[in-house]
């Protein structure tokens, strides 16, 4: 999922309200399984509560001001875009499988194919990490690529480092030093609750944008930044709140991409076709 245009660049007051409204008025519909819309009486109520005043998102009685109107808009839309699309994309751990063990036999990889991390009859391939690699492999046209980065991103003038980022990601297109791309993936199939460890990850996803943005306003360099979650059971049954944090972040320019779920397989080869077009751009004389 790319950020709608409408949303991007507002300024950090948009953001703070959009996290407020949140926090006070919540994220979900009261006994359903849906990501709600606030509404303008639901805000004042809770401006109310907290002493803070409505007067820049709201012009008269229920009449919104120009910035109160973008804001309920990108209400609106973050609650369509989840309720449908997201929610009918994730995959549940045989969903996955399914679709990681058809991949690997048609397209027959040599990259890495990880186990996950859990024990006993839960010991698996990390279904989604797989797809990514291989579906990274069979677009990039035989460029080198880090599919397990064992040091920190890094870029670079006159070869000295300029910037190095926080944390080791999951992926890096062609290398963690100098990348065209660099991507994580959060993958949680035998989770059965959103604790510490998952709400950790999307910190870490802001964290790496944040870095990614200084990076870009102080050097000039873009780096491509693609964040792969999936995981119905534990981010739409337990985790919808998260997953409109994932959504605001898309939209504070934090990620260029969420992909949620099987969307990874008609939005990957897209991505890394750009990628793979970029990279060959600059190295025209290396042989395939």
């Amino acid at each position: 999922m790319r950020p709608d245009p409408r949303f991007l660049l507002q300024p950090p007051e948009f953001w703070a309200y959009v996290r407020t409204i949140g926090q006070e008025v919540g994220y979900t519909e009261s006994g359903r399984r849906k990501i709600k819309a606030p509404t303008l009486a639901e805000v004042r109520a809770a401006f109310d509560r907290l002493g803070l005043s409505v007067a820049q998102i709201e012009s008269s009685v229920d009449r919104p001001t120009t910035f109160g109107a973008t804001l309920f808009a990108y209400f609106a839309f973050r609650a369509e875009v989840l309720n449908e699309a997201v929610a009918s994309s994730l995959m549940d751990k045989d969903e996955a499988e399914k679709e990681f063990r058809r991949l690997r036999r048609r397209l027959r990889p040599r990259c890495p194919l990880p186990m996950n991390k859990q024990k006993g009859d839960k010991r698996n391939h990390a279904f989604l990490t797989g797809i990514v690699n291989m579906l990274v492999e069979a677009g990039v046209g035989g460029a080198p690529c880090d599919f397990d980065p064992r040091g920190l991103t890094t870029v670079t003038r006159d070869g000295r480092p300029v910037r190095t980022l926080a944390r080791r990601v999951e992926g890096a297109f062609p290398s963690v030093v100098d990348p065209i791309a660099i991507w994580e993936i959060k993958e949680y199939y035998y989770t059965t609750t959103f604790g510490s460890r998952v709400a950790d990850g999307v910190y870490e996803t802001l964290l790496d944008g944040m870095e990614l943005r200084e990076l870009e306003a102080a050097t000039g360099r873009r780096i491509d930044h693609v964040l792969f979650v999936d995981a119905r059971s534990t981010w739409w049954d337990c985790g919808r709140s998260y997953l409109c944090r994932l959504i605001d972040m898309l939209h504070m320019g934090l990620v260029d991409e969420v992909i949620f779920g099987r969307e990874v397989l008609t939005r990957l080869p897209d991505l890394v076709s750009g990628w793979a077009a970029r990279y060959w751009a600059l190295h025209p004389g290396r042989d395939l």
